[in-house]
């Protein structure tokens, strides 16, 4: 349990104890909205009740008989409300030794009590190029997965990749097409940089001449039929191209530094997913309409889900009903979670359901998000207009490697690039999780590097800003380091206290942001802090002062370098040491 914590759950019974019952929660405290109010405050609704007073008297009455404590310096009462103002001193004591005791471990919690959760994310389709909206569901999916971690979970991150729908016939059909020279004239040695660029192109090009030429679903569903016998030319070009996406999924993960407990695959679910459909029909659970196999969830409101087309051919949820099984069962999950764009989320209800209605028990859930657009408008697959992700991170890494050598003029080619890419890193995901799933994002290459605002690039530069000082510090052997001194602290200043009692609210935050499944909380709150730190800098001394001061400003420094990185940790955002 974390000190500011205890200090609320310490308030909370003496107020339990003058009441005369265990009525007010530690929970119950809050802040005011004004931090000249008080750092805590409590509304007195409910103990008004209990002592049959007014919130107004039962404020006043709470106040004048709190005892002293080591914790708060004074209470005043402002209306309903309790307000309690904490001792700076001490205060700051318990947080930052606290933090610099815990480093790397503080914000990590036990709410999950080791519960075993499935994050299933980069559900991305084969035989297609990998675009920034498939960033977004691996960016957010895996700081998902590392916040709930962070909770106590044993959080189990894992991959499914769709390689074996219609969208791979599509663009195998097309790669054959007689009209199609370019295809065969490139296909036999295309360099490994631009495979997921031409398979691109083959899927939109087939989709657009699927709308042109009306045989062209007829022999796409040919296609299909060819690659589920797994047999023949069409087949071998599957297996060719689907390792190249593969590959491709693969470099993108290690860029990222994204892994994964497992990588499942549609083609290797979809046997075991139809001898379940023939299972369900029998049992009556999914019925045969009109050829086609589906579940009817009308009086559920669900509408209809289909399985199997009225040619056979399968569709997404026959693998998806094997896998949620295996899942299930394999891996003894407690909870199963699946990260998707929001307009996947009524097929994920139907699935649920059929699930349920199936016998499968547990807990599962569907974290949808909203789309990715660019600043001229929305991104298609099938028309080509999208931003790939090598485009993307491209751009991104020769903005910063330009903007880092005109700050650097002294450093070398290989540390600009470095820094650089660190920069590109955290540039490409926090674009991607700095707001919350339900909002749509314009992805703005200029605006996601800039040194200031709302950026990645801000937040790792605060981190590097406040290593140089304590470098500086460390590096002056006329003054005490942060690791000698007395550790008498200079903590009256408000900007200080504001400071640490920001630091203090890191915890509160990881646990919101577990219990929200909402990495957004993490990025909020790391820009407050860093704007809090940047004016406090600003306004206090920290090595131009008395050594005794100095000394406690410094590790206060070094208690908020830790939370930066532990912070951007958990979106899965590194720091570098100088920028």
């Amino acid at each position: 349990m974390y000190s500011l914590e205890k200090i609320k759950i310490e308030i909370a019974g003496e107020i339990n104890r003058m009441i005369g019952k265990d009525l007010v929660q530690a929970s119950d405290l809050v802040y005011p909205p004004d931090a000249g109010m008080g750092d805590l405050s409590l509304p007195c609704f409910n103990p008004a009740r209990e002592l049959k007073k007014s919130p107004v008297e039962t404020a006043k009455k709470l106040g004048s008989e709190f005892p002293k404590i080591d914790s708060v310096a004074t209470v005043s009462v402002a209306g309903p409300y309790l307000n309690f103002k904490l001792d700076k001193i001490y205060f700051s004591k318990i947080i930052v030794t606290e933090i610099n005791k815990l480093k790397d471990k503080y914000g990590n919690n036990d709410t999950g009590k080791g519960r075993r959760v499935m994050i299933e994310y980069s559900n991305a389709n084969t035989h297609k190029e990998y675009h920034i909206g498939h960033l977004r569901n691996l960016c957010f999916g895996d700081a998902v997965q590392r916040i709930l971690a962070a909770n106590g979970y044993k959080s189990l991150p894992v991959s499914y990749i769709n390689d074996f729908g219609i969208h791979a016939a599509k663009t195998i059909w097309w790669t054959f097409h007689p009209d199609n020279k370019y295809a065969k004239a490139v296909l036999a040695d295309l360099e490994p940089e631009k495979r997921g660029a031409f398979l691109g192109e083959m899927y939109a090009a087939s989709c657009q001449r699927e709308k042109e030429d009306k045989l062209a679903k007829q022999m796409i569903e040919l296609v299909m039929k060819k690659i589920e016998s797994r047999q023949g030319e069409e087949y071998e070009l599957w297996k060719k191209t689907r390792e190249w996406t593969i590959e491709q999924f693969d470099r993108i993960y290690k860029e990222l530094g994204i892994k994964f407990v497992h990588i499942f695959y549609e083609s290797e679910y979809i046997d075991q997913g139809r001898a379940e459909v023939n299972a369900m029909i029998k049992s009556g659970l999914l019925s045969v309409s009109q050829g086609a196999v589906i579940a009817d969830l009308e009086k559920y409101k669900l509408g209809v889900l289909m399985f199997l087309r009225s040619d056979g051919t399968a569709l997404y949820p026959v693998a998806d009903l094997a896998l949620a099984r295996t899942k299930v069962n394999n891996y003894d999950l407690d909870r199963s979670v699946y990260v998707t764009d929001t307009r996947q989320s009524l097929h994920f209800k139907q699935l649920f359901k059929v699930l349920e209605l199936s016998g499968l028990k547990a807990e599962m859930i569907n974290l949808g998000y909203e789309f990715v657009k660019l600043p001229g408008g929305m991104m298609s697959s099938r028309s080509g207009n999208v931003i790939t992700y090598e485009d993307l991170r491209g751009e991104l890494m020769k903005k910063a490697i330009r903007e880092t050598g005109q700050r650097h003029d002294d450093w070398s080619a290989v540390k600009i690039e470095t820094v650089a890419a660190a920069i590109t890193m955290g540039a490409l995901k926090f674009e991607m999780i700095k707001v919350g799933a339900d909002q749509v994002i314009t992805y703005d290459i200029d605006k996601a590097l800039k040194f200031e605002g709302f950026t990645a690039a801000y937040l790792q530069y605060a981190y590097a800003r406040i290593r140089s000082i304590i470098r500086k510090a460390n590096d002056d052997s006329a003054e005490p380091s942060v690791n000698t001194g007395n550790d008498k602290a200079d903590t009256e200043n408000d900007k200080e206290h504001e400071l640490i009692m920001t630091l203090s609210k890191y915890t509160e935050a990881v646990k919101m942001a577990g219990e929200e499944y909402d990495p957004s909380e993490i990025a909020k709150y790391l820009f407050g802090l860093a704007q809090i730190f940047n004016d406090y800098y600003h306004a206090v001394p920290v090595l131009k002062t008395d050594k005794a001061t100095r000394k406690a400003r410094l590790k206060l420094c070094e208690a908020v370098s830790s939370v930066i990185k532990n912070g951007l940790g958990l979106l899965g955002i590194g720091v570098v040491e100088e920028m």
